[in-house]
């Protein structure tokens, strides 16, 4: 069995200090249960500032922010995805999430492909879309990363598996605006549909998905809607989170029942 911690909760913005220090006190509190893979969110370090992400990115090893995760990764004794910081490298800015191993080591890291650029997105004005995708090799398991947007590519997801993922992992920062935000109704229709999409997911493609999403209002225009959840390739939501609160979610998870469908339906291999 692999243990799951996936994390939700609200950065400040700009405050990186802060914001790591939040998410080492959810890993501590967990740390006696059996943990084999920690995921964050998108800008789980900074939140969602465009100021921010130009004025102050990190270096093409995560800087000071990724440091911190690989001391949390060998302290921990845990692999972690650490979501997505804004990476400059060549010039140009990405937004990257690192995949760290137990002993600190940078296993991969993956820029994201799809940028937001719709109904008044702008990620790529500032951001470069990245080029490849990634499946990292854990001493558990193969995961595939997404980030956010890529959700929206069911191809992006059907390489990954040919990749040879296990397990597909999507750290985001999924918004609304904030009038559906404010309205019951409206954001209760906002979470289904993100849930339905994330299902949808890991059913087609027989593999666990690990959503890890921010909460809290953004801006006057945009809000985070939470809802991360573990998903089993079944569609089964195995555990989820409310819209609006942090929290830190847990599942332990069978990849034999991966390997079973596969050998049964092996559809993600035909083209």
């Amino acid at each position: 069995m692999v243990g799951i911690l996936d994390i939700q909760f609200e950065p400040v913005i700009g405050n990186k200090k802060r914001n790591l220090e939040i998410v080492e006190d959810f890993i501590s509190k967990n740390s006696e249960k059996s943990l084999d893979l920690v995921v964050l969110p998108e800008f789980f370090s900074t939140g969602i500032n465009h100021e921010v992400f130009v004025n102050s990115p990190e270096d093409d090893k995560g800087g000071n922010v990724i440091k911190e995760v690989q001391k949390w990764a060998v302290k921990y004794n845990v692999n972690i995805i650490a979501g997505t910081i804004i990476e400059s490298a060549g010039g140009k800015l990405y937004n990257t999430s690192f995949a760290i191993g137990r002993s600190g080591n940078i296993l991969a890291k993956y820029r994201k492909i799809h940028l937001y650029n719709y109904l008044g997105g702008t990620e790529g004005d500032r951001i470069t879309a990245g080029k490849e995708p990634v499946v990292v090799d854990f001493d558990f398991g193969k995961v595939g990363i997404g980030i956010c947007y890529d959700i929206r590519y069911p191809m992006h997801y059907k390489k990954l598996v040919q990749m040879g993922a296990e397990i597909i992992v999507l750290p985001t920062a999924w918004v609304v605006p904030s009038d559906i935000y404010d309205d019951i109704r409206a954001l209760k229709y906002a979470k289904d549909m993100w849930v339905a999409l994330n299902r949808t997911r890991a059913f087609d493609n027989m593999v666990y998905c690990v959503c890890s999403n921010q909460i809290g209002r953004i801006s006057d225009k945009i809000s985070a809607i939470g809802s991360s959840m573990i998903i089993s390739p079944t569609a089964e939501v195995l555990s989820s989170c409310h819209a609006k609160k942090s929290a830190a979610l847990y599942a332990e998870i069978d990849l034999e029942l991966v390997k079973a469908l596969k050998s049964v339906y092996p559809i993600a291999f035909i083209d």
